[in-house]
């Protein structure tokens, strides 16, 4: 799975040749992985002012308790997500490396999935 981080916004600051050229870039790089096979799924996620965060509050068996996002000591947000089926690591690499919002100062988090077995530890 490949986990998306950027600065929420950011796109926004874009021009809008600069946001039709990483648009156009993203819709490339699915569309090879599409053609590969690699491509299993994934979503972009809603502004984290949409969030809400569920934490304990206490000892064990106090309700827990819901804040509000964004969180505002966090410059990236958690943006979305991307599940590929990739021969290795290093292919799941380098698709991460591609992907666009990191040049833009954002971040991609390369992890597997664990199968129902959990053995992939």
């Amino acid at each position: 799975m490949l986990l998306i981080f950027n600065r929420p916004g950011f796109v926004e600051e874009l021009t809008e040749d600069e946001r039709t050229a990483l648009f156009g870039e993203v819709d490339g790089l699915m569309k090879e992985l599409a053609d590969s096979g690699e491509w299993v799924g994934g979503e972009a996620l809603a502004d984290p002012s949409e969030t809400r965060t569920v934490r304990a509050a206490g000892p064990a068996g106090a309700p827990p308790v819901v804040t509000d996002g964004p969180f505002v000591e966090a410059k990236e947000q958690f943006a979305g997500y991307l599940t590929v089926d990739c021969d290795s690591l290093d292919r799941a690499v380098e698709i991460a490396s591609r992907w666009p919002d990191v040049r833009f100062g954002g971040r991609m988090e390369v992890r597997a999935v664990m199968g129902e077995s959990g053995t992939e530890m």
